[in-house]
């Protein structure tokens, strides 16, 4: 206590003056800092809050901390200079200052760089990039990695750290790193393939021998499916681009086929008939493509005279799949109820040893 007595009994009139108009410039421009915030920033939103500067106004969103923090640092700054015993013109002082600006600067570009963002979606207008939505939360974390590494490296060389041998020094270590990592790497150029060739995109429903579902991200390493049990798989990206992929949401039209069995007791006529008002109802359902529908009488079953079916709907969505296949059979049934044609069972004939012969029909469970 003795020491710091001393201390201040060596501090002028003029001195503890400038003190405290540091300390009130800090206080000012805090306040300013609020004021901003809470009143000019929230003016130029406003302003902006239209659909033909949605951009301008997430830039906007993205700078609005690094904002804040710049008033404390302007602040902070000009206090320094009335500060007794320190100089705004001090190198270290300014190596700070400046390095918190880059700082500030990158924050900004970190945040505009967010999969949200619609930086990715301008390139389409602007520069005539296709950006698919699977590519943006890669393209995101890559351009979020360059950025923190960017910011770093100036950072460093603000204080005098040379970073062309800190960069030389992670290329000699990085040939160890890489062996090391192989899995790593092999996943990162998995994601590379999948994205470059576009075998799916986000919320499409895949199918592999390893997962089944709908796609809900994609990363350096891996990607995330959402099965229909709810459960979220996690397959490496190695793994999924080594594998053959089947994209159900890329139908163009959804197939059905299947044997449709009457009884042999079936005259030809009648049989004729049922197979022209099926195909001529098919071709006449609002919800059938056109292009291509097959009702034949196929073959002698075991059991049944076989008609074979086989056509696409329009929609590819699964319940209107689901509602489309159910108004399909409906009808049939009415077609035959209306022909007086059954659908046929499985049956078995038995030959007896007294020359008789002993007909049964069992259903099969």
């Amino acid at each position: 206590m003795e020491f710091n007595w001393k201390f201040w009994q060596y501090i002028s009139e003029e001195q503890w003056i400038d003190i405290g108009f540091a300390i009130g410039i800090l206080l000012l421009f805090h306040l300013l800092r609020k004021i901003f915030t809470k009143y000019v920033f929230y003016f130029i939103r406003r302003f902006f809050n239209r659909d033909k500067t949605e951009l301008i106004k997430q830039i906007l969103d993205a700078y609005e901390k690094p904002i804040r923090w710049l008033f404390v640092i302007i602040g902070l700054y000009i206090a320094v200079d009335f500060f007794p015993y320190l100089s705004n013109e001090n190198g270290i002082f300014l190596n700070i200052i400046q390095a918190s600006l880059i700082v500030l600067i990158a924050w900004g570009l970190y945040n505009l760089c967010s999969t949200s963002s619609l930086l990715f979606m301008k390139l389409n207008d602007g520069v005539g990039l296709e950006v698919d939505q699977i590519l943006i939360p890669f393209l995101s974390k890559a351009l979020r990695i360059i950025i923190i590494t960017i910011t770093i490296s100036l950072v460093l060389s603000k204080f005098g750290f040379d970073v062309n041998g800190f960069v030389a020094g992670l290329g000699i270590g990085g040939l160890a790193f890489a062996l090391a990592a192989q899995e790593v790497i092999k996943n990162f150029f998995g994601g590379v393939v999948i994205i470059t060739e576009k075998p799916f995109t986000l919320g499409d429903w895949i199918r592999t021998p390893t997962v089944e579902g709908i796609v809900e991200d994609i990363n350096f390493r891996s990607t995330i499916i959402r099965t229909f049990a709810e459960a979220l798989v996690t397959v490496p990206n190695s793994t999924l681009s080594n594998e053959a992929i089947t994209n159900w949401s890329k139908m163009g039209k959804r197939q059905i086929t299947f044997n449709l069995g009457v009884e042999y007791s079936t005259p030809k006529e009648k049989l004729e008939i049922v197979v022209e008002r099926i195909n001529d109802m098919l071709n006449n359902h609002d919800e059938i493509h056109k292009e291509t529908i097959f009702v034949k009488f196929d073959k002698y079953n075991d059991s049944s005279l076989d008609i074979f079916l086989y056509f696409f709907t329009i929609s590819t969505q699964w319940e209107k799949f689901l509602n489309v296949k159910q108004d399909i059979n409906f009808r049939i049934m009415e077609i035959l109820e209306e022909e007086g044609v059954s659908v046929a069972f499985p049956s078995r004939t038995i030959y007896m040893d007294n020359g008789n012969v002993a007909v049964t029909n069992e259903k099969e469970e």
